[in-house]
C-alpha cells in the first residue's frame, strides 16, 4: 500500500490551532495519528475506526484533539486547539486494515504503513 500523505504541520503559538490532513490511497478500517518528539518515544495521539465513526485518544489529549473523517472521503483530519510547547514533536498518520479495536489503536506496531510525518512547532 502506498503510505499516506500527511499535512497540516507548522509553527504556532501557545493556545493556537492547527488542522492536520492524513490522506490515504485506500480506503482502511483504522487511522491513527501518533506524534514523536525529539528523545521521545512514538505515542499515539488519536485513532478512528472507518466503519463504524468510532474514535480512541490518548490520555493527554484531554478534549484538545479531534480526530474526524467526512462522509464520503478517505482523508481523516485532526483538529488541534489550545496548543502548548509540549505538543512539539513530528506527527505521523498510520494505516492499518484490520479494526482499531482494543488496545491495537495505541501500538505503533499494529500499523503496517506509515506516512513521512509533518513538524509541528508551538513556541511563543
Amino acid at each position: 500500500q502506498v503510505p499516506p500523505v500527511e499535512s497540516g504541520g507548522g509553527t504556532v503559538q501557545p493556545g493556537e490551532s492547527l488542522r492536520l490532513s492524513c490522506a490515504p490511497s485506500t480506503q482502511n478500517n483504522c487511522i491513527g495519528w501518533f506524534r514523536q518528539a525529539t528523545g521521545k518515544e512514538r505515542e499515539v495521539v488519536a485513532a478512528i475506526y472507518t466503519k463504524g465513526d468510532v474514535t480512541y485518544y490518548g490520555a493527554f489529549v484531554k478534549g484538545r484533539f479531534t480526530i474526524s473523517q467526512a462522509p464520503g472521503e478517505r482523508t481523516v483530519y485532526l483538529q488541534m486547539n489550545d496548543l502548548k510547547p509540549e505538543d512539539t514533536a513530528v506527527y505521523f498518520c498510520a494505516v492499518r486494515t484490520g479494526p482499531c479495536g482494543g488496545s491495537a489503536y495505541a501500538r505503533p506496531s499494529r500499523y503496517p504503513v506509515w506516512g513521512q510525518g509533518t513538524q509541528v512547532t508551538v513556541s511563543s
